[in-house]
């Protein structure tokens, strides 16, 4: 059975989480602009044998909304997850991360590969090959160039106009159109998420706050040290190859920064492989943490 609580970090922040079942740890985080509820399917099944949790990441839906842009850097966003996991009483864990929280799943695994057993990435590039295509690929940086939009003050008005128009467009549609749950609870649910108050500004803050974007006149990409973003940890990337943001050039190369690397290609499936094949991504994992 899966239920819904808080936990008080360390750090004063105060995140709401779905879980379910007892065992290993499991950490699933979503990415932008969803919640902890995605992952309802995979907690049911994993739940079965493991303590698996779903937090709603900082700023996300019934998680705290701290003001301030630096609050959303790769740093504490990568302690939250180190400290929920203390909270919760384990000392390992296997991150399994879509998105967003694939994002900040690569750097927890790189910069506490001691606390993490295994690492899942579905559909979020290593930020090393994120930054190359952003410098030299311009079709991914045409891909990208809605994060221009996001970075912006008027990024708010833009995505509440007509009922969230535009963030319904961009995935419970999209999903919906390729066999993903498109139905009026979902939608309703996710509306719900992005009114909380406060929340759509926080959740832009993840996009103003990172150094990986489109290239700006007054915001050069940054250079960043391989060493720093090294994984060593065994690691399964499921990818759907009809992403239309992140292109499949970015898994290029992938294995210069990964020691153990698997990767899944799923060629029928979008960005929102999770929604729209979630059994294959389930088996996916279970074969992985089995192995």
């Amino acid at each position: 059975m899966i239920q819904s609580r808080f936990v008080d970090l360390v750090n004063g922040q105060r995140l709401h989480l779905l879980e379910a079942g007892t065992g290993p740890l499991l950490i699933f985080l979503h990415g932008f602009p969803e919640f902890s509820g995605m992952w309802r399917r995979q907690l049911e099944h994993f739940g079965r044998s493991r303590h698996c949790v779903a937090p709603d990441q900082r700023g996300h839906n019934l998680s705290s909304k701290p003001p301030a842009v630096r609050d959303y850097r790769a740093k504490p966003l990568v302690e939250d997850v180190v400290q929920l996991a203390a909270a919760l009483g384990h000392e390992r864990f296997t991150l399994i991360a879509h998105d967003w929280g694939g994002a900040i799943a690569w750097n927890v695994a790189a910069w506490h590969p001691d606390w993490v057993d295994k690492l899942v990435i579905v559909n979020a590039p290593h930020p090393l090959t994120f930054l190359r295509e952003l410098r030299s690929n311009a079709a991914q940086q045409q891909a990208s160039a809605y994060m221009t939009l996001f970075r912006t003050d008027k990024a708010e008005a833009v995505l509440m106009q007509d009922g969230f128009r535009r963030l319904k467009r961009m995935t419970i549609e999209q999903w919906g159109a390729n066999g993903g749950d498109a139905s009026e609870a979902v939608v309703a649910d996710y509306v719900s998420a992005w009114s909380q108050p406060g929340a759509l500004t926080a959740m832009l803050n993840w996009y103003r706050a990172s150094p990986l974007h489109p290239p700006e006149p007054d915001a050069p990409l940054p250079d960043l040290d391989p060493a720093l973003f090294h994984v060593r940890v065994p690691t399964l990337v499921i990818w759907g190859e009809r992403d239309q943001a992140l292109l499949p050039p970015i898994l290029d190369g992938l294995d210069e920064h990964v020691d153990d690397l698997q990767v899944e290609r799923i060629p029928d499936a979008s960005h929102w492989v999770v929604h729209e094949r979630g059994d294959r991504v389930t088996a996916s994992i279970e074969r992985f943490l089995a192995a």
